[in-house]
């Protein structure tokens, strides 16, 4: 039974059906990931012994026919800087390398619930911060569709185990992209709720304003199903909407008539022309269905990507802080004072790229630099939320490219230090504002895959189901799958 390739559905259909257990199922999995993780290296960690202990306990619950949800017995992967109750959570640095969280993240705890499976602790950048996992303190993470291109980042290791067939969903965080672009870039569906209506609770914060955690997976209701039972109200997390997700399948409006945006600053000239031709093809396919199209301008988008950095930056330097050696994670030793130690802990154990970001954001919060670089980009985040609201107005929802180029070459960042930005440019104004956005694969060029990105106001994530839905199923998202060569 060649259940790498199974959707969601199908699992959920033999194993109802008895034709497999839950335990025979996550076998199979973990054999998977033995097979191909050496060489991808998408998992730090690989929870074999406690995933087959949830297996049992599925097993049992199937055997009752009592608790049994869509994710009872699925095997699911999780980014490593979601914490999980004694697993190991490193956030890709050396630095947290033994780090066991003494209690489960809420999104954890409601999977458990559920009965899903934790099958293992998906790669990274260091603390999120990169947009390729080649900073990540435990190797880089490689593209399923080409070994010489990167997954994409920070959630790279989530992308990857999804779309190699090494899990059938993961869990990913997204705090300027990070779960949209590397699905785009290994070609399957990633989700960026709304800010506040998944738990954050037990997600190791980065960037809190922006930080969200969201769905991975290769088919849109199996995106539809993880996302629906992660997202709860969390009244241990102070930015937790009070507000119920929408139930699955529960879409607020036929396709005809709906007013699809086309901002036009998203298809300016550093766009990769086959990209923006894949992009206009999805357009007018939900043209042709009875979609209205509507060209719209996003003024303030240009300064969206410096925002991001100056926000992004100078609240990692807070969330950076508690990572001194006293408490917990990785401590120099031989040091004769506090102060030495904490200056010497943070220079074994950062890497090169979370010291860079530390030491930016901590020169925009500083007396001489606050005025001109935070408290100017708080003001211009504002503006920016101002003209998706204006955007909205006119349109339901927005359709653009994910990213301005397809999966770089391993290396290209280190050696380019301008090709990330083409990278995020799609995707940080949906976590500026708080707005979800939603990214699936509508082609390939050269043998690589295209992602689009649906965005739409604030609680409105059944609309972006809604079309990417109709786009999968009238052949939009190409059939190959990286799958295919492995």
């Amino acid at each position: 039974m060649d259940v790498a390739r199974m959707n969601l559905f199908d699992l959920r259909r033999v194993l109802d059906a008895g034709e497999i257990s839950a335990v025979e199922l996550t076998s199979l999995f973990l054999d998977r990931i033995t097979q191909l993780n050496p060489e991808l290296n998408a998992f730090i960690t690989v929870t074999g012994e406690e995933a087959l202990h949830s297996a049992k306990e599925a097993d049992t619950r199937l055997a009752s026919g009592e608790g049994i949800t869509p994710l009872t017995g699925i095997p699911i992967a999780v980014k490593d800087n979601i914490c999980t109750k004694g697993v190991r959570t490193t956030c890709g640095s050396k630095l947290l390398e033994n780090y066991l969280p003494v209690y489960d993240a809420t999104v954890v705890t409601k999977l458990k619930k559920a009965g899903a499976v934790l099958i293992g602790k998906t790669n990274l950048d260091e603390f999120a911060m990169g947009s390729s996992t080649e900073d990540s303190g435990y190797g880089l993470t490689l593209n399923p569709w080409d070994r010489q291109r990167v997954a994409g980042g920070s959630s790279g290791g989530s992308a990857a185990a999804v779309a190699a067939g090494m899990a059938p969903l993961a869990l990913g965080s997204d705090t300027g992209g990070s779960i949209r672009q590397p699905s785009a870039f290994c070609g399957i569906l990633g989700l960026k709720p709304t800010y506040g209506r998944v738990s954050r609770l037990g997600l190791v914060p980065y960037a809190p304003s922006l930080d969200q955690i969201g769905s991975m997976a290769r088919r849109v209701r199996d995106l539809i199903i993880l996302d629906h039972y992660i997202s709860t109200y969390d009244p241990l997390d102070s930015t937790s909407l009070p507000e119920p997700p929408p139930e699955i399948g529960d879409f607020p409006r036929k396709l005809p008539g709906l007013r699809i945006g086309l901002p036009k600053e998203y298809f300016e000239e550093d766009l990769k022309p086959q990209i923006k031709e894949r992009v206009h093809t999805v357009a007018q396919v939900l043209e042709k269905e009875g979609c209205v199209l509507v060209e719209l301008s996003l003024p303030s988008l240009q300064y969206a990507v410096a925002t991001y950095y100056i926000l992004a930056w100078a609240e990692a330097s807070s969330s950076m802080a508690r990572y001194d050696g006293v408490r917990y994670g990785y401590r120099a030793t031989g040091e004769q004072d506090v102060l030495n130690m904490m200056m010497e802990t943070r220079k074994q154990g950062f890497g090169a790229e979370v010291k860079r970001r530390i030491l930016m954001g901590t020169c925009f919060l500083t007396e001489g630099y606050y005025e001109d670089y935070y408290r100017k980009a708080q003001r211009i985040r504002a503006l920016i939320k101002k003209d998706f609201e204006m955007a909205f107005t006119k349109c339901d929802l927005l359709l653009t490219p994910t990213t301005t180029v397809t999966a770089f070459k391993i290396g290209e960042n280190f050696t380019d230090s301008l090709i990330l930005t083409p990278t995020e440019r799609c995707t940080v104004a949906a976590n500026l504002t708080g707005i979800p956005g939603l990214s699936f694969p509508c082609g390939l060029i050269e043998g690589l895959p295209v992602g689009a990105q649906l965005m739409a106001p604030a609680g409105q994530e059944g609309i972006l189901f809604q079309v990417a839905s109709f786009c999968e199923s009238v052949g939009v998202m190409p059939e190959k799958e990286a799958i295919n060569g492995l």
